[in-house]
């Protein structure tokens, strides 16, 4: 295989490898951040539940007032039965006296619901507090820990990425531009094996005529379809 194919070839094996290492990276990250995301996502229910507990506390409070001044409404109308002289008079005032009892009646309902909703919204903040408690713990560990992997497969990326700086050293500089440009538009490989005709890259045949010229393995081509950079070589039978 010609000399800057091999070159290129070993550079995209260094450069697939530290891909991995970098995915790795991301890989770790990623699951600390979905950790982090759920912890978020648990104190907004939180705060979410808190604002509807005061909500619901403020709307109470309201009606327990409003209830208060029915109530004594209803006293003061009462009271007022013994000065009154008509009978018009006395069934206006106990219409009166009526729809206030029955406007408390449904404040007092009101409230008891909204006690009732209050008492399982409390119970379930509780609950996520918990659970947020245990939570912050993990994501504590698990941020050490991430950090100690990363920092471990960093150590092994600065190896590979002074062994690939020295590989690329040791191309043309018009050459190493196509084969990065190539990488980073066909998904980190800029350079496939051709077998039997077909490139391995877009399996798509290369034309006779120039598949018969990479066989001499003097020259660099292009794959017409995908232009990644092309060679030949029979891949290796395993022994029985």
């Amino acid at each position: 295989m010609n000399e800057l194919l091999t070159q290129l070839v070993e550079l995209q094996e260094i450069d697939l490898e530290i891909d991995q290492i970098e995915n790795a990276i991301k890989a770790e990250q990623n699951g600390l951040d979905q950790r982090i995301s759920a912890m978020v996502e648990k104190e907004s229910l939180i705060n979410t539940l808190q604002e509807k507990i005061l909500s619901q506390q403020k709307e109470s409070r309201t009606l327990e007032a409003e209830m208060e001044d029915k109530m004594n409404h209803v006293r003061e109308r009462q009271s007022k039965m013994m000065q009154v002289q008509t009978g018009r008079e006395q069934t206006a005032l106990l219409k009166e006296i009526e729809d206030a009892k029955k406007a408390a009646k449904e404040n007092e309902e009101k409230i008891v619901a909204l006690m009732d909703s209050i008492e399982k919204l409390t119970a379930q903040m509780e609950e996520e507090k918990n659970l947020l408690k245990g939570e912050k713990q993990l994501v504590a560990e698990e941020t050490e820990k991430v950090r100690a992997n990363i920092e471990a497969i960093n150590r092994g990326k600065k190896e590979k990425d002074a062994i690939r700086e020295e590989q690329a050293g040791s191309l043309k500089p018009s050459l190493l531009r196509k084969y990065n440009t190539l990488r980073q538009r066909r998904n980190g490989l800029a350079v496939v094996n051709v077998l039997e005709g077909v490139c391995q890259g877009c399996f798509m045949a290369i034309p006779p005529q120039r598949f018969n010229m990479l066989l001499k393995g003097d020259q660099l081509f292009d794959c017409p379809t995908c232009q990644r950079l092309i060679y030949h070589m029979e891949p290796v039978m395993e022994e029985q």
